[in-house]
């Protein structure tokens, strides 16, 4: 897996943002905001997604209802998951990772830390 190019993540975007299915003409509407990009074309890329398994799509008249089939935090953890897997040593990536981290987002991943912990004694 790698990420998406330009223009899928601009139409995942605006799935994930809007929270309910688009039709093309919804996303194409959204997208001429920042670019203007053909009709077809978002058409074209939004099948590929959904060949690819990041679309769901169901039929509304005419046209096709879109929406992701994960969401964009799933998305982010499968390419952490990836990134840390290109590494021989996954702690010296997590400490690479983490040496520029924030003090706040230090603390989030020991409270997350802390309840899968927890999680884990429990069972």
């Amino acid at each position: 897996m790698r990420g998406f190019g330009e223009l899928e993540t601009a139409i995942m975007e605006h799935l994930w943002s809007r929270g309910t299915s688009s039709t093309v003409r919804e996303v194409v509407e959204e997208l001429r905001e920042e670019r203007n990009p053909a009709y077809t074309t978002v058409m074209t890329v939004m099948d590929i997604l959904h060949r690819k398994g990041w679309l769901d799509r169901e039929r509304d008249g005419r046209a096709w209802r879109y929406e992701p089939t994960v969401s964009r935090e799933e998305h982010a953890a499968r390419l952490m998951r990836e990134a840390l897997s290109e590494g021989q040593n996954m702690k010296a990536v997590l400490m690479h990772f983490l040496a520029d981290g924030t003090p706040e987002e230090v603390r989030s991943l020991q409270e997350v830390l802390r309840s899968l912990s927890t999680k884990g004694s429990s069972r």
